[in-house]
């Protein structure tokens, strides 16, 4: 597995300030399991498609997140773990390809379009939400996983908050680009938001004081709060789905319906149930969910 040089020293950067939040969080990442899924040896693809192109040139570029512990965080070693990077080599083994043949680029949520846009990756994995005004973009296949929209306060909730209804009047940190930042403009307009690209900056925001709270999908919010058990909690009342998918070139039917079939296969196969419980469960303590249906639009 490896990571774009151009992120790597950012990832060191994030990676070692996440895990030194918290030992707990940060060895429960690093002890994730490898994944175990067989890389297909006789893999052959129809001449022209971009399962052809990537088995070819032995390289799948995966966007993913190096900030969220449990889905994509980089490690010390600067290389992302996580459930995200472990459905990227599920899709890349049956490609053909081992783990060492991703290369991971950081992508914040702001940038996930762009990057499948401009070729810069073929899939994006980053928590990303499947909604109708990405689909206008690019196209996902999924979902693999359905989060829901919670809210991040300091220990001891001493603001009070239950819900997104508390929030008004309260200065309330999320991600520029990110579905939760928007719902919260556009449903929630009398809360203060202060935005940033990584959801680190928020948890730093939340922990000295700067902001009351923090939003975006309880996963994501479970994994922040693992990091730093003494200082920030979990309201845990989540009130929106969030259907992360995985995100592909527009137009690109043939790749779409590749990975839907990988998905499904994983989910029958055990390989999804195994990633879950090596990252994500790891940390959370919480046994792996019903797996989603996949829309197949």
């Amino acid at each position: 597995m490896r990571i774009s040089t151009r992120y790597a020293a950012v990832a060191l950067a994030v990676g070692a300030v996440l895990t030194g939040c918290s030992s707990e969080a940060g060895e429960a990442a690093n002890d994730a399991a490898e994944n175990t899924v067989a890389v297909e040896t006789d893999a052959t693809f129809a001449a022209g498609t971009t399962m052809a192109r990537i088995a070819d040139a032995g390289e799948l570029r995966v966007g993913t997140k190096i900030d969220q512990p449990g889905f994509g965080l980089a490690n010390a070693e600067g290389t992302p773990e996580g459930f995200d990077v472990e459905m990227a080599k599920i899709i890349a083994a049956k490609l053909g390809l081992s783990e060492d043949q991703i290369v991971f680029q950081e992508t914040v949520s702001a940038n996930r379009e762009p990057f499948i846009q401009n070729d810069q990756v073929d899939i994006v994995v980053a928590t990303y939400t499947i909604n109708d005004k990405r689909k206008e973009i690019v196209d996902f296949a999924g979902p693999y996983y359905v989060a829901g929209q919670d809210i991040m306060v300091a220990k001891g909730n001493p603001e009070g908050i239950t819900g997104p209804d508390d929030l008004a009047g309260k200065t309330v940190c999320s991600v520029e680009g990110s579905t939760p930042a928007e719902n919260i403009r556009t449903n929630y307009p009398q809360a203060q938001l202060v935005l940033y690209d990584v959801y680190s900056k928020c948890a730093d925001d939340l922990r000295n004081g700067n902001v009351q709270a923090v939003t975006t999908d309880n996963v994501i919010l479970t994994g922040l709060v693992a990091g730093s058990p003494d200082q920030l909690e979990l309201v845990g009342a989540p009130f929106t789905e969030e259907p992360y998918g995985i995100g592909l070139k527009k137009g690109d039917d043939d790749f779409r319906t590749f990975i839907n079939d990988t998905l499904e296969e994983s989910f029958e196969d055990g390989s999804w149930e195994q990633a879950w419980d090596s990252t994500a469960g790891a940390i959370t303590g919480e046994p792996a969910p019903a797996t989603p249906t996949i829309d197949r639009y």
